[in-house]
């Protein structure tokens, strides 16, 4: 019986694990990986060194011929993550007014090698 892991979940987890490195490169902490609750997840939670927690989606495409990373990210992705984000706030931290802000790393092509982008999310 194979035990090796599908191509997509290794893609997944090189992306993330680049992420978070490029992340620690900015002089982040990465305080939580794959924080999920019922409904949604945050891929990496990151504390910048003023204090301001960041919660971060990574989005990897190795082809656009289904669009980008970054059209992968749908409006309602981004209300699970706006919700996943205050009930880590609540849950792991006490309170829901830390400062704090939610953006999405792309990268574009291969997970080790691809274009790699970093992006605000407004609201």
């Amino acid at each position: 019986m194979p035990t090796s892991r599908p191509r997509g979940i290794h893609q997944g987890a090189a992306a993330e694990a680049r992420a978070a490195a490029h992340l620690e490169s900015l002089g982040r902490e990465i305080v939580r990986r794959n924080y999920r609750i019922p409904g949604g997840e945050i891929d990496l939670v990151s504390r910048e060194p003023g204090g301001t927690l960041v919660f971060t989606e990574v989005r990897q495409r190795r082809q656009a011929r289904y669009g980008s990373a970054l059209d992968s990210v749908t409006p309602r992705k981004l209300a699970l993550m706006h919700r996943a984000a205050l009930e880590y706030l609540t849950r792991e931290c006490g309170r829901d007014d830390l400062p704090c802000r939610l953006e999405v790393l792309t990268i574009e092509g291969e997970a080790d090698t691809g274009e790699l982008r970093l992006l605000a999310v407004e609201g």
